[in-house]
């Protein structure tokens, strides 16, 4: 994919490019700047950098990679937190574009980010992980290049703000109702005229008549199941007949959304996070049965509501559980119009869930 998130030490990535969060003087202090020095090789990689002089906040320089599995380091001065008020969002954004952008200009396929200021330097890790998405989702949307943004541990991660807490909010709630309904032996059905029964099975004594009506109401109150979108199939009907009337594939179906939108192949390709010869293999094959976060990817490429998410996934034989972490993220989002496959993704990774493209 051409975006990815990975928990890991850059030291130990392989890329073209491996950036490194740099001391504007030609030294080293600690952190990232330190480990990339150690396995690069400290003598060699000070001497290159020494010819380089001092690297001003915001700037970019490049030398060789000497000892890691890249061709280039790609130096970088983040600035130091004060409290926003002297330029440092905007100098940190000027680092991952000129990193980028040097990457480009040395024809490199893939490039490694450290979360760029959030270490010694003391920058937000919140809002220097928006900066670092937004820079990056902006030249991907004209680029094709692989771009890793390399956390250290958990820690580094634990984001706040608004949306991820109602993330959290959200699966929680939807995990307790989870855990009541076993509690409690409880079972919704819907049947073939798509009313609501209830069932409770009489183990446990605790269930009692008024739980069953909050239940009830909390139920009558959801859209109803995929199950009862499904149509009837008359039982006269010959089972040749219905086996040569079957409905658009994935393939198709996906497609013909494009053509309704009115939206280029880049464009969805990109909002998906998905990289041009996948959707080229796709396109060409009409019996493509695509991985999941692949499927979610495009439907959120194509900004699906619920209903349409899962009637595109269910052509590729792909449901959204509701006692899955990651279906209920997806669900969250798509019930909040949030269409942003970065967004989506930082909120993936947070809870250790595989993100969306290929």
């Amino acid at each position: 994919m051409p975006f990815k998130i990975v928990r890991n030490d850059i030291t130990k990535i392989k890329a073209d490019a491996i950036v490194n969060t740099a001391n504007p003087k030609p030294r080293f202090a600690s952190g990232t700047d330190a480990a990339i020095y150690t396995a690069a090789g400290k003598k060699e990689l000070l001497q290159a950098r020494m010819a380089i002089g001092d690297i001003a906040v915001g700037e970019v320089a490049v030398t060789p990679a000497f000892k890691l599995e890249a061709q280039y380091i790609i130096h970088t001065v983040g600035p130091a937190w004060q409290d926003g008020r002297y330029g440092e969002f905007e100098k940190l954004y000027s680092c991952y574009e000129k990193s980028l952008n040097k990457a480009k200009e040395l024809n490199c396929k893939s490039i490694a980010f450290p979360l760029i200021s959030t270490g010694v330097y003391g920058f937000p890790k919140d809002e220097a992980l928006q900066i670092a998405i937004r820079a990056i989702s902006k030249f991907l949307m004209d680029n094709d290049m692989n771009v890793i943004l390399v956390v250290f541990d958990k820690k580094s991660f634990e984001l706040s703000g608004k949306l991820f807490t109602g993330v959290d909010e959200y699966i929680d709630e939807h995990y307790v109702k989870k855990q009541t309904d076993s509690e409690y032996n409880l079972i919704y059905e819907y049947h073939d005229n798509c009313e609501l029964e209830f069932v409770r099975l009489r183990r446990r004594e605790t269930c009692t008549k008024q739980y069953e009506d909050e239940c009830i109401s909390d139920i009558l109150e959801k859209d109803l199941t995929e199950e009862c979108m499904m149509p009837s199939v008359p039982m006269s009907a010959n089972l040749d007949d219905i086996v040569d009337s079957l409905g658009e594939t994935f393939q198709e179906r996906l497609l013909r959304l494009v053509d309704e939108r009115g939206a280029s192949d880049v464009e969805i390709y990109k909002k998906a996070n998905i990289d041009r010869k996948l959707f080229s293999k796709i396109r060409c094959n009409v019996d493509y049965k695509p991985k999941k976060k692949t499927a979610v990817a495009l439907a959120i490429a194509l900004e699906l509501d619920l209903e349409e998410t899962i009637d595109l996934l269910g052509r590729a034989e792909i449901a959204l559980s509701p006692s899955s972490k990651f279906d209920l993220i997806i669900r969250y989002f798509i019930s909040n119009q949030i269409y942003d496959v970065y967004t989506i993704n930082m909120a993936l990774f947070k809870h250790n869930q595989p993100i969306l493209g290929e």
